[in-house]
């Protein structure tokens, strides 16, 4: 859904900063905040919470989607299912599709991330801040790098997903209230698209589709539940919804508990799992030949170049994927990457050049096999980090309410 405002503040919202209506999905007269950390969420959320059975501080749960510019609300509901209560247009994220590896890099996190209160920024001059956790566990043990990667406002980001001022001075209310309700930690799922079988069949030749696979089946997990996944890491990659047996413990480098997932949960996926077989089959015929171009960040942001006149120079939108990138002959796909490649070595051996951060190419497998069946996790093979401490007995009693599928 679009979040809007009441009728009197549509009167007087082409005067308010902001972008324009393909990006503006939340309007309130900043000029009139007095207080933005302790600014209430809009009349019309909240009767759109009652009428869907959700208590105001009940948990919340973020989703972000790249490749569609989007981040979603998800909120708990008396029956402790989510529902989605807002969504939002992405002002502004750096990088490519694929996750961040290390510092400098320019990419936005993708993976699971647990928020806590600390990761609220009232002081953020770039208006408010939530601090993404990047690194997790997952990135820790892979040896992956970077810090201070944020949502926020202020339209312009290099690592962060940056939202309008308006879009974030929401967010962060929908965070403090969940918080104020007891909500320990609230899951930020961060994915590189919406991950249907056709999506999946148009990035099936992406040098992250390993990764990509493996984050599936949280997102399977979520769709299935409508709860948000219990997460853990062992071996250096993700595992969803899993009790360790026989008095094992997760460690993120370390080897993987013996471990069961609930009967009832494995009936669900498998149910899922074969709707997913078939579509992913059918968009397989109907891509048969093709695949996804992924535009750069330079692309993304020539096609809305128009937003920025008028504005100051730090405000940066840079449009979706969808909106810049297209289809196209694997062929034609592997030429275009093989030239990027080319011009990209050049201009890192050219005199007196300086280094520029990786631009993560979208390599090209297309003798890899691609499986039809519901993805299972794969382990990453970049470089070995120190692990993470034992999750403790104490921790696991004390998990929040709404874990679904948590041990009793």
């Amino acid at each position: 859904m679009r979040i809007r405002h009441f009728a009197y503040i549509s009167l007087i919202s082409l005067a308010l900063s902001g972008c324009n209506d393909a990006l503006e999905t939340a309007q309130v007269d900043l000029s009139k905040v007095k207080n933005k950390v302790e600014q209430p969420l809009p009349s019309h959320i909240l009767a759109q919470m009652s009428a869907k059975g959700m208590d105001r501080n009940s948990p919340i749960m973020i989703r972000i989607f790249k490749e569609e510019g989007a981040m979603e609300i998800w909120k708990a509901k008396t029956d402790n299912r989510f529902d989605k209560i807002a969504d939002y247009k992405i002002c502004a994220w750096s990088g490519r599709l694929g996750p961040k590896v290390k510092t400098g890099d320019r990419q936005a996190p993708e993976g699971f991330y647990d928020l806590t209160r600390a990761n609220l920024n009232p002081n953020s001059k770039y208006y408010l801040a939530i601090n993404t956790g990047f690194p997790n566990r997952y990135d820790a043990a892979n040896g992956r790098t970077g810090s201070d990667l944020m949502i926020h406002g202020a339209c312009s980001s290099s690592g962060c997903y940056s939202m309008t001022d308006q879009q974030v001075l929401e967010i962060y209310a929908f965070a403090r209230d969940a918080f104020k309700g007891g909500q320990a930690t609230v899951q930020l799922q961060a994915f590189p698209f919406r991950m249907t079988a056709e999506n999946m069949v148009k990035h099936r030749l992406d040098s992250s589709y390993d990764f990509w696979k493996m984050l599936k089946v949280g997102y399977d997990n979520f769709e299935v539940t409508k709860r948000p996944p219990e997460v853990n890491v062992c071996e250096k990659k993700y595992v969803f919804n899993q009790q360790a047996t026989d008095g094992g413990a997760f460690n993120a480098a370390g080897k993987c508990p013996a471990m069961s997932t609930p009967p009832a949960l494995t009936a669900a996926l498998a149910s899922y799992g074969k709707t997913y077989d078939a579509d992913y089959a059918k968009a397989m015929g109907k891509f048969d030949g093709m695949a996804w171009y992924d535009p750069t960040e330079a692309e993304r942001k020539a096609v809305v170049a128009k937003l920025r006149k008028g504005r100051e120079l730090a405000y940066a939108p840079t449009g979706t994927s969808l909106e810049a990138g297209r289809m196209v002959k694997v062929a034609e796909l592997e030429d275009m990457m093989a030239k990027r490649t080319a011009q990209g070595l050049a201009a890192k051996t050219a005199p007196g050049a300086t280094p520029a951060a990786p631009a993560q190419p979208q390599a090209v497998a297309v003798a890899a096999a691609t499986p039809a069946a519901v993805p299972v996790p794969m382990q990453n093979p970049l470089a070995f980090a120190a692990p993470e401490p034992q999750e403790t007995a104490e921790a696991v009693a004390k998990k929040p309410f709404w874990k679904f599928w948590a041990r009793n």
